[in-house]
Parts: C-alpha cells; structure tokens; sequence
C-alpha cells in the first residue's frame, strides 16, 4: 500500500473518531453537504457515467453481445442476492451496466465501517457473481444521510460523513478481496457522503434509503475487445 492511500485511510479514521457517534435525531449537517445537493433528488453516483469513456466507439455489434452478456449479470444477481436492489444501468460508453445497492442497515451498525455477520452471506453470493464475470469493472461507491454527529459543528459533521461513506466501501471491498476478487476488477472506490441522496432526508423513510452502498458492474476494456472479437459469451 503506497504512503497517499495510508494517508488517507488515517484521515478517514481519525474523522470517524474525532467527535460523537451520528445523532440521528434530525440535525443537519451544513450546506456543505445537504441543502443544494440535497435538492436534486435521484442524482446517484451513476449519474456521471460509471466507467471510463473508451477512445474508439464499440460499435453497434459489441455493444449488442455486451447487453445480452450484462444481462445475465443481472439475471443472476437478482436470483442470488436476496437482500440487494438490482438495477440496469448506462455506462460511460452508453453500454448495458449493472447497479445492486445494499442498505447500510444491513451491512453496518451505526456509524461503524465494519460489516457485521448477518451481512457476509450476500456479500460472499457476490463475490462470488463478480469472479464468475471477471471481465466486469467495478466501482464501489459509499452513501450517508446528511444526519449530524453529536458534538460535532456540522462542518466536523460533513467530514465525518464522508470518511465514513468511503471506510464502508472500502469495507465492502476488502471483504471481496479476501474471497478471491481480484483486486484489479475493483476501478473506483469512492465515498460520497450525503451528497448523492436518492430520496429526501426529511423522513426517516428517505434518510434509510439514502444509507447505502452501491456496486456498478460493467463492461471492461478485455470485455470490449472480447466482444468486438466476437468471443463474449
């Protein structure tokens, strides 16, 4: 592990550590994090476009064997993980791509980056979904609500959020890593915060589903050139 990404795991820690455990009784965290990103609603980190533009076009018969490739991704992600929201998705090229989104709750305790036992059987059906596609990328992407932490001004509140949105994907991660993905697959590792709500932080009900976890499969470069080859299955 080079000394930027030691770095930046301490800062992550320390942030997690440095006031009270997230308040959940309502307090928001500054504009920062919440209000005026707050306000778009639905903008998901799939929303840029998972996955790095390609400098050729794919063409229109790759991307037809990717779609019917990415489709069974999907098919079988929706049959083996019964805890998970399975999505189709559009990656940076325009091709078929493959979002699952687990609930913090179910991964985490409160504030804590550490993926609690009910929670590894799913994640091991994924993992072992994501070495049965090796040719897939994927990213990895940390979500919060904009709740405060207690004792903290809502500046320490922003922070806290955001480490603790990156901890929890590098925590799902490393537990992917250890049951044999290979570490390659894994592109973007990135943690947002609050600032990628899917629904509103006013309710309790919209806070929760904005607590998650979002996994993007999609096609990768061998994948493309497997299936310009005409070899993808």
């Amino acid at each position: 592990m080079d000394k930027i990404k030691v770095a930046t795991i301490g800062l992550c820690a320390a942030a997690i550590v440095s006031c009270g455990n997230n308040t959940g009784n309502g307090a928001l965290i500054g504009a920062g994090g919440g209000a005026l990103v707050g306000a778009i609603i639905g903008k998901v980190a799939g929303n840029t476009a998972v996955g790095a533009a390609l400098g050729a076009a794919v063409g229109t018969g790759a991307g037809a064997l990717i779609g019917k490739h990415m489709d069974k991704v999907k098919a079988e992600a929706e049959a083996e993980l019964n805890n998970a929201k399975v999505e189709e998705e559009t990656d940076a090229n325009g091709l078929k791509a493959v979002k699952i989104t687990f609930d913090s709750g179910l991964l985490f305790q409160t504030s804590s980056a550490d993926l609690s036992q009910a929670s590894k059987t799913n994640l091991t059906d994924l993992a072992n979904l994501m070495k049965k596609y090796n040719t897939c990328a994927i990213d990895v992407y940390g979500h919060t609500d904009n709740q405060g932490w207690r004792n903290c001004t809502a500046a320490e509140s922003d922070n806290k959020n955001m480490a603790l949105s990156e901890s929890r994907a590098q925590s799902v991660v490393n537990f992917m890593k250890s049951n044999g993905v290979t570490a390659s697959q894994f592109k973007n590792i990135t943690g947002k915060g609050s600032t990628a709500p899917v629904a509103s932080n006013e309710t309790k009900q919209g806070q929760q589903q904005n607590r998650r976890v979002e996994i993007y499969m999609y096609a990768s470069e061998e994948m493309v050139k497997e299936a310009q080859q005409g070899t993808l299955k």
